[in-house]
């Protein structure tokens, strides 16, 4: 791979494959030189190299690990800025929780521009992008900022959860859309006024309106010319079991009276209740008015940001190992997938090899293992087997010598 892909760059003057990407890493040695550690606090955890313990090629699959256990990570690089206005926003990054993570965050964060040595988690973002993991909640948090605000995709988006590398992407595009992609597949779509509130409902239920007093939403009702039989209650629920018999070695002065046990009564009916019919009245299910909200504000640009000039890790892990690596900024899904194609795609193919063949070089080891286990087990069988032969010589030698 050319050494073009270790450095993060501005491609406004680059070659027509990448014209329109904003900024690209795929981390090696220099890797610090790009970004700036947060001093914001003293005690934030420390990101280092690493290609992780499964992996294709050892330079080329090399990301930023997090290493320490139970700590908050702040971590960011800047790049000129750009907004995206009239033109399609996509964030990309590779994820890898090789450590099987129970409770940790794995996601992006797009900036305006800000002093990277400040970095913290109330920092202000325009986008945090990507998975969070903690117990049983397993998510990929899409956040945008409006108007000071940060908003929360309604939609519930399943991150993946193995410790396999997989790749998140997001596209904003101009005409208020969006598309969530892991590992290139598309697991959600669709407009950002209907999936985030920060516009507010178009409608909203009129105040002034209310369900009429004589409308009935009762779809069946008990028959009122419905009665009980007038022998429904004779049956008791329970009975003397009629197949009991006294046992022969009951003692009536001993054990008291004997009385058969009680069954469940066949013939019982139970609570007695009028039939159903059709309410002739039915007027069906009210549904509230709607009318126009006044709050609402239509606004076409919800998806622009003027400002875009750093992205930031800004996590809390309670067990670390999680690797990220191949991050990219542009405006063009195409750029992306090829960028996928020449990075990730390898990283990929290559650690489910390794993970495969070490999983394979594990089960022979343990067969062998129990292979060896039960070859011990008989000879011990076979060594008793012996002594018990002796025993019995010997104690026949014993007997003809008396």
């Amino acid at each position: 791979m050319s050494s073009l892909f270790k450095v993060a760059f501005v491609a406004a003057a680059a070659s027509s494959a990448f014209a329109k990407v904003y900024f690209q890493e795929t981390f090696d040695k220099s890797w610090e030189s790009r970004w700036i550690q947060s001093k914001s606090k003293s005690d934030f955890g420390k990101l280092k190299l690493s290609h992780g313990k499964f992996y294709g090629d050892a330079e080329k699959d090399l990301g930023i690990q997090t290493s320490q256990d139970a700590r908050f990570y702040a971590i960011s690089s800047e790049f000129p800025t750009f907004s995206n206005k009239g033109k399609d926003l996509v964030v990309q990054f590779s994820v890898k929780h090789e450590q099987n993570i129970d409770c940790g965050g794995g996601y992006i964060k797009l900036l305006p521009k800000f002093k990277l040595e400040d970095f913290h988690g109330e920092t202000p973002y325009n986008i945090m992008f990507g998975p969070d993991i903690c117990g049983s909640s397993k998510k990929v948090h899409v956040i945008l900022t409006y108007k000071g605000k940060n908003w929360l995709i309604k939609k519930e988006i399943k991150p993946e959860s193995d410790i396999l590398t997989h790749v998140y992407t997001l596209v904003v595009k101009p005409d208020q859309t969006y598309q969530v992609l892991i590992d290139l597949k598309e697991v959600a779509s669709g407009k950002i006024e209907e999936d985030w509130e920060m516009l507010g409902a178009k409608k909203i239920k009129d105040p002034e309106a209310k369900k009429p007093e004589d409308w009935d939403d009762r779809a069946r009702i008990e028959d009122p010319n419905d009665t009980k039989p007038a022998d429904w209650d004779n049956e008791p629920e329970f009975i003397k079991d009629p197949e009991a018999k006294k046992p022969e070695d009951w003692d009536d002065d001993m054990d008291g009276e004997w009385e058969a046990p009680q069954i469940p009564n066949p013939e019982f009916k139970g609570p007695w209740s009028p039939k159903m019919i059709d309410n002739p009245n039915y007027k069906g299910v009210w549904i509230h008015p709607e009318i126009d909200n006044p709050e609402y504000k239509h606004d076409s640009e919800v998806y622009a940001f003027a400002d875009n000039s750093a992205v930031g890790f800004d996590l809390w892990q309670v067990k670390s190992g999680t690797i990220f690596d191949n991050i990219l900024i542009a405006d063009s899904i195409e750029d992306a997938k090829k960028f996928y194609e020449e990075t990730t795609k390898s990283t990929i193919e290559g650690e489910k090899k390794m993970k495969e063949k070490e999983e394979e070089e594990e089960r022979k080891k343990s067969e062998e293992a129990a292979k060896a286990a039960k070859e011990k087990e008989a000879e011990a069988e076979e060594e008793d087997d012996d002594d018990d032969e002796d025993d019995d010589e010997e104690e026949s030698r014993d007997k003809d010598e008396l």
